[in-house]
């Protein structure tokens, strides 16, 4: 383990398989907590080659528990977080927005790391419980069109590193292979980044793949659709610049986005929004994610499908769809 950090702290890459392998020692307890901080600090200096983010999610893949979703054309939407925004949970409600039009949709989250906030703190105090039992999953996206994967019961290697991203407060390498890790490994995929670079990243690694994908980073910083400036979207036709303007909506002041200082205020905010009683600004920041999202799985418009998304939000199937998922 000492050799192979040294040699990264050299500034020297894995190959495909030395980073599968590297990752594949997790499962035999060969980190310890210092060990996974140098980790941490040495991806934090620079990002992982292509090569190298395609071993470590191999290996993490493989030593997540298999679960069998593939009969349903299903959509991830995440974020890479760590962009230090503080914004409301825009990922999370966007999946019901989603799942409220008829589509599918299987979440993958955690508890927050670098953020004040995951989808699985949220969902702990609205006391859903977390399963890793494939005939209650598979209920749910039937019957509600929403399931939830909680990172620590299907990834349990991540569970290891947990309390040291905690302990950090930062974004580590393991923001990065988050979104990659969704064990039913879904058709399509909507994923938030927080850096230009490492959206590029990730579209050359989604371009190796059969996924559906949109790869979204707002150029000032947030890891998801703020529309506080101009965005870039990558997809499979290529990169495409968009402006707030471009879909008739001004641009938004950042601090109409700001969530709140802990789980309970940002649970508060999340239901609000859900409920449809949120802000204009933030029923129009969840509905072009939502939007997005959509025209991966249908063949409408983004702009068809934003105003699909703000219709159903003010309507209170939203609120439904959440009550549903919650009672199963």
């Amino acid at each position: 383990m000492k050799e192979i950090l040294n040699y990264l702290f050299e500034h020297k890459p894995l190959s495909q398989k030395e980073a599968k392998n590297f990752f594949l020692s997790f499962s035999q307890d060969k980190f310890n907590s210092n060990q996974i901080a140098a980790l941490s600090a040495i991806y934090n200096m620079r990002y992982p080659t292509l090569e190298e983010i395609k071993g470590f999610s191999q290996a993490l893949i493989e030593l997540s528990i298999n679960i069998d979703l593939k009969e349903f054309n299903a959509i991830n939407i995440v974020g890479t977080g760590g962009d230090n925004k503080n914004s409301f949970n825009i990922s999370t409600l966007s999946c019901f927005l989603v799942a409220s039009l008829g589509e599918k949709v299987i979440k993958h989250g955690s508890y927050s790391s670098s953020s004040v906030t995951g989808s699985s703190n949220i969902f702990e105090i609205l006391q859903s419980k977390f399963t890793s039992k494939e005939e209650k999953l598979k209920k749910q996206l039937e019957k509600v069109g929403i399931c939830y994967l909680h990172t620590q019961i299907f990834n349990p290697t991540l569970k290891k590193v947990r309390e040291v991203r905690k302990i950090l407060g930062i974004k580590t390498i393991f923001n990065i292979l988050g979104p990659l890790l969704n064990p039913s490994n879904p058709k399509n995929q909507l994923l938030g980044v927080s850096d230009l670079e490492l959206a590029r990243l990730y579209y050359y690694f989604y371009q190796e793949t059969d996924k559906n994908y949109s790869i979204v980073h707002s150029l000032d910083g947030y890891d998801e659709i703020s529309l506080t400036s101009d965005f870039i979207c990558y997809d499979k036709q290529g990169e495409h610049i968009f402006s707030p303007e471009y879909f008739l909506i001004k641009k938004i002041n950042p601090l109409k986005l700001k969530g709140g200082k802990n789980n309970i205020e940002n649970t508060r905010i999340f239901l609000d929004i859900i409920s449809g009683n949120g802000t204009v600004f933030q029923n129009t920041v969840v509905s072009i994610n939502a939007a997005f999202a959509l025209s991966l799985l249908n063949d409408c418009s983004i702009q068809t499908n934003y105003s699909k998304a703000q219709e159903a939000l003010k309507s209170g199937k939203v609120k439904k769809i959440l009550k549903r998922f919650l009672d199963i």
